[in-house]
């Protein structure tokens, strides 16, 4: 079921939101001083590209610097990414097969906004961890 899921969502949604996230890592890293944003862009990219089967964790170790380095993705980068999943999430779920990938795409929009403290880690990981799943 996951991979099914999957394969509408790269033709759906996936392949465009992450070619959103890309444009963002080149962004980052072309600016130098944003390189860990840009790594952060892709790594979320990549979770955006197939997202069934993997969930986010909160890092319990993550500090301060987790922190500000929020507000300045959620300025820079962060809240036009949200917006894409929003806007893309709304669209999907217009149709009834669409429902289930609009509301993965709301459910990344958390990640999209706030994305440092946070591990993207399969779903059997996460269980095998104690925590709750999203995907």
């Amino acid at each position: 079921m996951r991979l099914l899921l999957n394969l509408i969502w790269l033709v759906l949604a996936g392949f465009w939101m992450f070619l959103g996230y890309m444009v963002a890592a080149l962004i980052c890293f072309i600016l130098i001083i944003t390189i860990p944003f840009g790594i952060a862009a892709v790594r979320i990219g990549v979770f955006a590209l197939w997202p069934f089967g993997k969930t986010v964790l909160e890092r319990r170790d993550a500090g301060a610097a987790s922190g500000v380095g929020n507000v300045i993705w959620l300025v820079l980068c962060g809240w036009w990414l949200a917006l894409g999943h929003a806007i893309t999430g709304a669209a999907l779920c217009l149709s009834v097969i669409g429902i289930p990938l609009g509301l993965a795409n709301f459910k990344l929009i958390p990640i999209s906004l706030l994305p440092f403290g946070r591990e993207i880690v399969d779903v059997e990981q996460a269980q095998a961890m104690g925590y709750p799943t999203l995907f």
